[in-house]
């Protein structure tokens, strides 16, 4: 990909209508929910992009936005040139994205989560094996722990399974929706560590969502 801007948001607004949406009532009335207002915003290529806020901001709404999870109300997103809604397939390939709130197959153990994955993502059992094998390694997932079943790991433990699947595809944009929520020290400097090193080492331009200021002015270039 040669554009030089990865991500280019224009104008973008997000509404969510409350009559779905319980909690929002507020005093008896129902009150319309602006998650995204206006926003616009262009990545360089490369870059680490942080978007810092509270619990509650729309950090989570503008990654599934950028994500083809959700359709803006107004404005364009495009990702290396493409629209995010007219190129939303050749957009998949070139993005992933780690959550707060990863899903798995609870009962199966990371490596079994981790080859349903791969398989999912067209990766062959050989390849998709050695590949495994070497991102686990990187983020230092203990041996004992990879046939164990997810349910019985720490949160930490699942969010670090969480970014070894995203890292499956190689994405040149990779979207870290509170990627250390949950981690302990350590493991949240070794995920830290990581994500400089995709930036370094594999050319991807990553845009990050914390609610920590100590871990945005860490790791992000703005």
């Amino acid at each position: 990909m040669q554009n030089a801007i990865a991500l280019d948001i224009q104008h973008v607004s997000k509404k969510f209508n409350p009559t779905q949406i319980a909690r929002f009532k507020r005093n008896g009335a129902l009150k319309l929910v602006v998650a995204v207002n206006d926003m616009s915003v262009q990545v360089q290529r490369g870059e680490i992009f942080g978007v810092l806020g509270p619990n509650g901001s729309g950090k989570s709404t503008f990654i599934r936005l950028i994500s083809t999870l959700l359709i803006p109300d107004e404005g364009a997103v495009k990702i290396f040139g493409l629209d995010i809604q007219r190129d939303e397939r050749a957009v998949q390939r070139l993005i992933n994205r780690v959550s707060v709130d990863a899903a798995f197959f609870k009962k199966l153990s990371p490596l079994e989560n981790l080859l349903y994955g791969a398989r999912l993502y067209g990766l062959s059992g050989a390849d998709a094996r050695a590949k495994i094998e070497k991102i686990l390694a990187r983020l230092e997932l203990r041996a004992n722990a990879l046939n164990r079943p997810m349910e019985e790991m720490s949160r930490g433990m699942q969010q670090k399974v969480a970014v070894a699947r995203a890292l499956l595809t190689a994405p040149i944009l990779l979207l870290l929706d509170e990627p250390t929520t949950g981690l302990d020290p350590r493991s949240k400097r070794e995920v830290q560590t990581l994500v400089r090193e995709l930036r370094d080492t594999h050319d991807a331009t990553i845009v990050l969502t914390t609610h920590d200021m100590l871990e945005a002015d860490a790791l992000c270039d703005r």
